[in-house]
């Protein structure tokens, strides 16, 4: 009557554990949160409704793109609007920056003070709970350009959290700007989301 007993327990223990295993498989996982914070060179996505599908799908997608926006130096002022900086954007969501952070900014500024900033930036963001950090390097179209992407591909090497996503060389050779050679066209917003993702991937993964 004991072993009868026992087997029985050891029976519905079984099953319940293949019960939970299943509902376990079976719950849907929530969406990767991902935050864009960038300049009014990120934000020719916002202008294309198929760039803008294929970067958020699959994804709960904050796009924070102002126009003017600097790292942690006042930003400049367009049309009487002054936008946060990326810093002061970063740190105003708190812990609902969520698991990812991209940052594309650096146009409208010169290259000293932004190895600090993405120091600071940095700290800030792995203290809101980012898993990893999408840095997008700049369009190489001035040497200041140039010498901004040396910064940010050094700080990928003290930062093992930080992927650099290399927009300058993924993009050369491509006619998918404007006249600036910086802001994009609609196959260009489009380029732009395609090659983020496997970087957002990346940085998810750390």
């Amino acid at each position: 009557m004991l072993r009868v007993r026992a087997l029985c327990v050891a029976a519905c223990v079984a099953v319940a554990a293949a019960v939970t295993a299943s509902a376990a498989t079976a719950a849907p996982s929530r969406p990767l949160q991902v935050t864009f914070v960038g300049d009014s060179v990120a934000a020719s996505i916002l202008y294309s409704p198929v760039a803008l599908r294929h970067l958020k799908r699959g994804y709960a997608l904050t796009l924070d793109l102002a126009v003017c926006r600097r790292l942690v130096a006042a930003s400049c002022t367009y049309n009487g609007s002054t936008p946060t900086t990326a810093l002061q954007a970063v740190q105003g969501y708190g812990r609902g920056l969520g698991d990812v952070l991209i940052v594309k900014v650096g146009y409208n500024e010169s290259p000293p003070g932004y190895r600090q900033g993405i120091d600071r930036v940095m700290r800030a963001a792995l203290a809101q709970g980012v898993k990893g950090v999408v840095w997008v390097t700049l369009r190489e179209t001035r040497s200041i350009y140039h010498s901004t992407n040396v910064l940010i591909r050094t700080a990928g090497k003290r930062w093992p959290q930080l992927v650099v996503a290399d927009w300058n060389a993924y993009s050369s050779g491509h006619s998918w700007f404007g006249d600036d050679g910086l802001h994009l066209s609609a196959t260009g917003a489009s380029a732009l989301a395609t090659f983020l993702r496997r970087y957002v991937q990346e940085a998810a993964a750390i």
